[in-house]
C-alpha cells in the first residue's frame, strides 16, 4: 500500500483549543470531542490517497462505526450472559 502524503491535512481531528476571553482575560478550553474521524481519514487515504471526505459524510461515518460498535458490544453481552461467564472466547464468536 502506497504511503500517503506527509503534507496532508489531518481532517476530522478534534483538538483542545483554548481561547481568550474579552472582558475576563481568563482562557477557555474547547470541549475535547471523541471521534473515529481521524482513524477513517487515514483509512480513506490508504485506500483512495486522492480523495477527500466532507464533514458531513464525515459524520456519517462516525455515526456508522459508533453504531456498529455499539452491535457487537450489544451481541457480546448477550453471548456471555447466555453462557453464564463473564468472559468472551474466539470458540463462543464462533458459535
Amino acid at each position: 500500500m502506497p504511503e500517503p502524503a506527509k503534507s496532508a491535512p489531518k481532517k476530522g481531528s478534534k483538538k483542545a483549543v483554548t481561547k481568550t476571553a474579552g472582558k475576563g482575560g481568563k482562557k477557555r478550553r474547547k470541549s475535547r470531542k471523541e471521534s473515529y474521524a481521524i482513524y477513517v481519514y487515514k483509512v480513506l487515504k490508504q485506500v483512495h490517497p486522492d480523495t477527500g471526505i466532507s464533514s458531513k459524510a464525515m459524520g456519517i461515518m462516525n455515526s456508522f462505526v459508533n453504531e456498529i460498535f455499539e452491535r457487537i458490544a450489544g451481541e457480546s453481552s448477550r453471548l456471555a450472559h447466555y453462557n453464564k461467564r463473564s468472559t468472551i472466547t474466539s470458540r463462543e464468536m464462533l458459535t
